[in-house]
């Protein structure tokens, strides 16, 4: 986690820092990214950097998690299974990510750096747990066509469209 050293540096340094951040995290695989990368870049002491963050991984899902209230930020959360408002959700999330500076960041995150995160899938899957089988499903198939889409921009179109046709199916099968 963070830590209150970098949570308390002046707004200037900590915004440099994270320009730098979010720069190594959009170019470079978070297997392929480099603290050298970081600190010489972000003009701070190898050792400023482990005051900040425990390791790469922690900067990461800070950079991330930052990459995320964005994008999600004025979106309301699904309570219960509703296929447009699911499906609106989903289109204005690829919207806003592929309009944002987090794009790169993002395609990186869901094609390589996802799997690279401890404990990431149990922390997933906990959340899931707890849901219908209906918002269970659509949320499965919403991470889906979210890679999809950042991953082909050019077939778009199509998987929306298939995602939407889904959607229904499993509204269908509450009936």
């Amino acid at each position: 986690m963070v830590k209150a050293t970098f949570k308390n540096l002046p707004s200037a340094k900590r915004q440099r820092i994270e320009k730098v951040l979010l720069e190594e995290f959009s170019n470079y695989p978070l297997a392929d990214a480099k603290v050298s990368h970081i600190v010489k870049k972000a003009d701070i002491a190898r050792g400023a950097f482990y005051k900040y963050f425990d390791d790469l991984t922690d900067a990461y899902v800070y950079m991330y998690n930052i990459a995320i209230e964005n994008i999600h930020a004025n979106m309301s959360p699904d309570e219960k299974f509703d296929p447009d408002h699911f499906y609106d959700r989903i289109v204005k999330f690829i919207d806003k990510t592929q309009n944002s500076k987090y794009e790169r960041m993002m395609k990186l995150h869901m094609s390589q750096n996802e799997y690279l995160i401890p404990d990431n899938f149990k922390i997933y899957s906990r959340q899931l747990l707890n849901m219908s089988p209906e918002l269970w499903s659509a949320m499965v198939l919403s991470h889906e066509v979210i890679n999809l889409c950042l991953s082909d921009p050019e077939s778009q179109e199509k998987n929306l469209a298939r995602y939407k046709k889904s959607l229904y199916m499993i509204a269908k099968g509450m009936e």
